[in-house]
């Protein structure tokens, strides 16, 4: 048997924030990129601040960020997310997501 952790996100019909900075057919305002960078922010500080243990993120780019149909941006992919230890100056990585991911403790 094998131990499967799988985190299942929601369809995001918009794909996510790359193709709208890379992609010369698509464009985003000025109002669209401070809502998306609010989101990501507010994601963020929920990870650090808001969860019983901190979270970090490690692999925050434009193709993890999702968009949904009304461009809310929602934070994705967590596979090399970090967990503090015990001491706070040392950090276990564990792989939350994805397979391709080599897990550490």
């Amino acid at each position: 048997m094998f131990d499967f952790t799988a985190l299942v996100l929601e369809y995001m019909p918009n794909g996510s924030l790359k193709k709208y900075l890379y992609l010369h057919n698509y464009f985003l305002g000025i109002m669209e990129r401070l809502s998306i960078m609010i989101d990501v922010t507010c994601a963020l500080k929920y990870l650090h601040h808001g969860c019983s243990l901190p979270l970090t993120h490690s692999d925050v780019k434009p193709s993890n960020v999702l968009l949904d149909e009304d461009m809310v941006a929602p934070l994705s992919e967590f596979g090399i997310s970090k967990l503090p230890g015990e001491d706070e100056s040392e950090l276990y990585t564990k792989s939350l997501a994805t397979l391709g991911y080599v897990i550490m403790f």
